[in-house]
């Protein structure tokens, strides 16, 4: 059963740049660990696009990114030194930890043109990782279990489901599917986490007697959930057990608002450190994120 059909609602990054944002939503802040879930495309680049379209560095605590691409390749560098391009069936998983800063540039597309289309996630660390080191992972091939059976082509991403386990390391218990189905074809949902959602990112599926069309998450009930492909599809699904409340300022997750300012200041003040290989510009504090009383002295 569904509890919840939460639609994208269009949000622009800049530079022309727009992503569906999908969680967090007023209704729902969460699905597991899973606090912030993006659709980025399908959109068309071509070649000699302005570098307005790029995400300039910025910084991130208490959190994991999750970037995932059905299309196109997208170029990452952070202050750790990590600078790797991630392509389809691959992931870049980054654990900001602490505090980490990072750039995501369209290099490839401003070269040649490029037709980009993926997922953008964010994965709330528990409290006593949210300090963690910040880390950086590159994952592809055997690191991502993937399988074929009926119509269907699944691979895992993250954490364990049908009866398979990613190399991501995780901190929490969760899972982060990608599938692909033909025409009637049918899959279930993971049944052993509390917290479970699947999202459309192409086609149409049937869910509970109900039609289902991209850009929609659903929300699933404790139980067996079982779904078919009206239309050749894709579809993410998602979950785990639920971490407690978290708190979001800007690009920074946390259990404690404290923290959350502070790491406004830093980045304010310049006290975290930029990418190495991406240093010359970055994305500053945006007016009014910090309250009048947490401003830092001038």
């Amino acid at each position: 059963m569904i509890e919840l059909t939460i639609e994208q609602r269009r949000r622009s990054l800049g530079g022309g740049l727009e992503v569906g944002r999908v969680l967090p939503h007023a209704r729902r802040r969460m699905v597991g660990p899973f606090i912030f879930f993006d659709h980025l495309g399908p959109l068309t680049l071509p070649a000699g696009v302005d570098r307005q379209v790029d995400v300039r560095p910025h910084p991130h605590i208490g959190l994991s990114t999750v970037t995932y691409l059905f299309s196109g390749e997208i170029m990452h560098r952070d202050s750790l030194g990590s600078e790797q391009a991630v392509r389809p069936d691959a992931v870049n998983w980054m654990t900001a930890g602490r505090g980490i800063t990072h750039s995501e540039r369209f290099e490839k597309a401003r070269a040649i043109g490029d037709h980009l289309h993926g997922i953008q996630a964010w994965v709330a660390l528990p409290c006593e990782d949210e300090e963690t080191a910040p880390s950086f992972a590159h994952l592809e091939g055997a690191d991502l279990p993937h399988w074929t059976e009926s119509g269907l082509h699944g691979q895992l991403i993250a954490g364990s489901a049908y009866g398979l386990t990613a190399a991501a390391r995780t901190h929490s218990p969760l899972f982060y599917v990608h599938l692909e189905l033909a025409t009637g074809a049918k899959a279930e949902l993971p049944t052993a986490y509390p917290e479970r959602a699947l999202y459309i990112a192409k086609g149409r599926i049937r869910l509970d007697a109900q039609d289902y069309e991209a850009g929609r998450m659903l929300i699933a009930s404790p139980g067996s959930t079982w779904f078919e492909a009206l239309e050749p599809a894709t579809v993410m699904l998602l979950g785990g057990e639920p971490i407690g409340e978290r708190f979001l300022l800007w690009n920074f997750v946390s259990s404690s608002k404290d923290r959350l300012t502070q790491a406004a200041m830093d980045w304010q003040a310049g006290r975290m450190k930029l990418p190495d290989a991406d240093h010359d510009e970055y994305i500053p504090l945006p007016a009014g994120t910090l309250p009048p009383q947490a401003m830092p002295a001038s």
